[in-house]
């Protein structure tokens, strides 16, 4: 396990390296005094805690640009301010944490993310990619076979649910929770009129998916638990 510390306050990089080491004294620590450092490095660490004020690249854009490298590493936010939450999930931080902190706090959230670091490696070892059953549906009173991994997307409109694919659309009556129930892992229904495929997604923010075709709304009830499953499917599958 790699864990590692970015700081600008080297007092604060010291103190946070004392408490890992007296947990975990066998295992690798690195320390960066900027985000421009810790972007330059080729090992990334499993386990990050990432202060967000510092000079140059903060700490929120510097997880940006790790997140585009590495879905899986484990990030936590150190700062003496709460106004990055929302952000701070946007980028799948683990956990946030606020200026003074206990010792016992620091602790309890590093045995935290060492146990999530396990579980991650275990989904990954786990995963068998599953090959989900064709959809079968009746359109205009024919039979149609859909394969799941070809949806980019569904939606309700005018009572009907329609299919998109990268080259079609297909529309019938029925109903989008058993079309969401036959669709996989590999979906979410990040509003009652729509079910995404994480596959084709391009970007997102809390209001708005954008896929390879087309777009689908997102209910602000769901962002969180959005933002959690595609993270959770991106390490599933390993990306990097």
């Amino acid at each position: 396990m790699h864990i590692g510390i970015c700081d600008d306050q080297q007092a604060a990089r010291e103190l946070a390296k004392y408490r890992i080491k007296k947990m975990y004294p066998d295992e690798t620590i690195t320390c960066y005094k900027s985000g421009e450092e810790l972007l330059l490095e080729k090992d990334l660490p499993d386990i990050l805690f990432l202060d967000i004020c510092m000079p140059g690249i903060d700490g929120m854009e510097t997880a940006k640009k790790l997140r585009a490298r590495d879905k899986n590493i484990i990030i936590i936010f150190i700062t003496a301010v709460e106004d990055y939450v929302f952000q701070a999930f946007d980028v799948g931080a683990f956990h946030y944490l606020v200026k003074p902190f206990t010792e016992e706090k620091f602790i309890e959230i590093l045995h935290n993310s060492a146990e999530q670091f396990i579980y991650q490696k275990k989904l990954n070892r786990a995963y068998i990619k599953k090959e989900v059953p064709d959809i079968i549906i009746t359109s205009k009173g024919k039979h149609i076979t859909v394969k799941p991994g070809d949806i980019v997307y569904a939606e309700v409109f005018n009572r009907k649910v329609i299919i998109h694919t990268l080259d079609s659309d297909i529309e019938y009556y029925g109903k989008m929770k058993e079309l969401e129930a036959k669709a996989g892992e590999g979906f979410y229904r990040p509003h009652r009129s729509y079910l995404v495929n994480f596959k084709y997604i391009k970007k997102y923010n809390a209001q708005v998916i954008y896929l390879e075709k087309g777009q689908a709304l997102m209910a602000k009830q769901n962002y969180h638990g959005f933002v959690k499953q595609y993270l959770r499917y991106n390490q599933m599958k390993g990306k990097q």
